[in-house]
């Protein structure tokens, strides 16, 4: 790779470790880096806006094991794929952002379209680069990938001047520097000292326990640990919740699953939780959604917690057991260790409190009812179906109801909260799985948060069906409104209310208001049944409320909603 410009050697970087696809936006100062992508195998997305490009690397990266990549040029290109960044820190989602910068002489300078990416990226990055001569670009890009994905994973962001993009690299080598981690990007983490009395201590607790719960998170999905779990709960007859970032790590019908736990979590999940005398945490971080009032969360129960990243150990509860470390070798060693049991009396009480304290459903005639709605989607879609989500009462409703079986099937902004995630995402998710259909639900407040990249659908043409659930407002705004707010409504109701029917077909998208055809249930499936994308404008209750939900500050088990 003599006489390479950096853009070159970024790129012909990107081709050896495997990336198909790039998403972003071209400009001044990053064209050269644009002029080599021409020349280039992969493939370019061109997004109608950065933070859609952000979150369809998201797509690629949260559906598969690969690291998605996101260009942007330097100033507002960069500062709009910020939210992107931060959303994949908060989710712990592989990612490199690799930003146009002013050339190097300028920098500091206030120069046109100047801004301290570096600067702006430290806190909401796991690392980043500025570039400063293109004979690092062989060591960074690489090494970009493995920390994105090693451990914990995470974004990188690599900011890189226009004149080091342009610059020649005659004999083009690392000096001597060897990246910090294997291109495979997972380090090799030893165990702790005490890892097998840690194990043994973790199986007599689980042994003499007489009420345990498995809770698990997105580490289980991470670590491709789903499997190892069904093992112990099954072997041991261990209960398990998930958070919902967890969602699809344990199948939905199995009798030993509790569903998503917490503010929206099912009013007997909740309860259960009071009950519970060993959590055994994995792969969590003790979400204040998922815990509620912190110091009631489990009050009763000894902990167990296993996560890769030590800083999670004991930062929101106190553990009595943790392991720092890999958790699907945590989990394998457990499960070719751990004793069977019935735990008769325990599954009784379980099964006694899921009667006692139901999930009220609606009536099953409400074929409109948000949760109708999305039961009915997944009556006719399959498990092997890919379900994203934007942020809002929809995101929860689909979250309670949606029946996930399988990992990486369950794509949603969890930290973060960003409305406007789903569309561009769902984008990623297509291109990342072309054999499988993509879901996106979403709302009327959040699909105007990037609507603009229906324009990048229709150009790829991708097996998406897009269901948006029409109340006309920000619904769970209005709902909290409603009750912490004394019904003081307040720019929570759009004046403008749209028919998403008429904006897709605007778009050049096959779409439908759902109300207004003479027979829905038929169109929901050729929906999902047709080549190419389709959106589907559904109009719900502006005043139907997301029940159980625990009020801020409270103990889970103080739910609205949550009785018969």
């Amino acid at each position: 790779m003599s006489n390479l410009s950096g853009a070159d050697i970024i790129i012909h970087s990107l081709e050896k470790l495997g990336v198909q696809y790039v998403s972003g936006i071209p400009g001044g100062a990053n064209l050269p880096l644009y002029d080599a992508l021409n020349k280039s195998s992969i493939k370019h997305v061109l997004a109608r806006h950065e933070q859609g490009a952000g979150f369809i690397a998201h797509g690629i990266a949260r559906s598969t094991d690969k690291v998605g990549v996101c260009l942007a040029s330097s100033g507002p290109g960069a500062t709009n794929l910020i939210t992107a960044i931060a959303d994949a820190k908060m989710d712990s989602v592989p990612i490199v952002a690799i930003t146009g910068q002013v050339p190097l002489s300028m920098v500091g300078t206030d120069a046109f379209q100047e801004i301290d990416t570096y600067g702006l990226t430290i806190p909401i990055t796991k690392h980043n680069y500025f570039v400063r001569d293109a004979d690092e670009l062989t060591r960074i890009i690489p090494e970009a990938f493995a920390i994105a994905k090693s451990g914990r994973p995470g974004p990188v962001a690599i900011d890189v001047p226009k004149d080091i993009q342009l610059q020649k690299v005659k004999n083009n080598s690392t000096n001597g520097k060897k990246p910090l981690f294997g291109i495979n990007g997972r380090e090799t983490k030893e165990k702790p000292d005490n890892y097998t009395n840690q194990i043994a201590q973790i199986l007599e607790m689980i042994h003499r326990a007489k009420k345990p719960l498995l809770y698990i998170g997105g580490g289980v999905i991470h670590s491709h640990s789903s499997d190892l779990i069904r093992e112990i709960a099954r072997k041991n007859s261990i209960p398990v919740t998930s958070t919902l970032m967890g969602l699809g790590g344990f199948p939905y019908n199995d009798s030993l699953y509790l569903g998503m736990i917490g503010m929206h979590g099912l009013p007997f999940t909740n309860y259960i939780l009071d009950e519970v005398d060993l959590l055994l945490a994995f792969g969590v971080r003790f979400d204040d959604r998922a815990t509620g009032k912190v110091q009631e969360f489990c009050k009763n129960a000894a902990i167990v917690h296993v996560d890769i990243d030590g800083s999670e150990i004991n930062k929101i509860k106190t553990s009595d057991v943790f392991i720092n470390g890999d958790l699907h070798c945590t989990l394998k060693e457990m499960a070719l260790l751990l004793e069977s049991d019935t735990r008769s009396e325990w599954m009784c009480r379980v099964n006694h409190l899921k009667k006692e304290h139901p999930w009220v459903l609606p009536p099953a005639w409400d074929l409109f009812h948000p949760i109708n709605i999305i039961r009915k989607i997944a009556e006719l879609a399959g498990e092997d179906t890919i379900i994203t989500t934007d942020v809002g009462q929809h995101q929860m409703w689909v979250a309670q109801a949606y029946p996930l079986m399988k990992p990486k099937t369950f794509i949603t902004s969890g930290g973060l909260g960003t409305m406007g995630f789903g569309l561009p995402t769902s984008i990623g998710v297509a291109l990342a799985n072309p054999d499988k259909r993509v879901i996106c639900f979403t709302g009327d407040g959040s699909i105007m948060m990037n609507i603009q990249e229906l324009a990048t659908l229709n150009e790829m043409n991708l097996n998406i069906t897009i269901v948006v659930l029409n109340n006309y407002g920000l619904g769970l705004v209005r709902q909290q409104q409603e009750f912490f707010y004394k019904q003081n409504y307040f720019a929570s109701e759009f004046i403008t209310k749209f028919n998403f029917a008429d904006i897709g077909r605007a778009f050049g998208i096959k779409s439908f208001q759902l109300q207004q055809v003479s027979e829905p249930i038929k169109t929901l499936h050729s929906s999902l049944q047709d080549d190419g994308p389709c959106m589907i404008d559904i109009s719900i209750l502006s005043n139907e409320n997301v029940f159980p939900m625990v009020p801020p500050g409270f103990a889970n088990r103080d739910m609205i909603g949550g009785k018969k």
